[in-house]
């Protein structure tokens, strides 16, 4: 079963559900063998305080 995450900022529920559509016809295009309901899409939302980059959390960053 073909699976894709997705990692990112949080996002409204409607951008989710073009996202997710989205991604999921690619992938039942390019896995035609496999079939559709069997691709899974997996969204995974990290805000700004559970995110760091170059030793700072992004919630920190922001506030600069």
């Amino acid at each position: 079963m073909p699976t894709i995450t997705v990692e990112g900022p949080p996002i409204p529920l409607e951008k989710k559900r073009r996202l997710v559509k989205g991604l999921w016809e690619v992938a039942t295009a390019v896995y035609e063998e496999v079939p559709a309901e069997a691709v899974v899409v997996l969204i995974r939302e990290n805000g700004p305080e559970n995110v760091g980059v170059s030793g700072e959390l992004l919630v920190d960053r922001r506030t600069k």
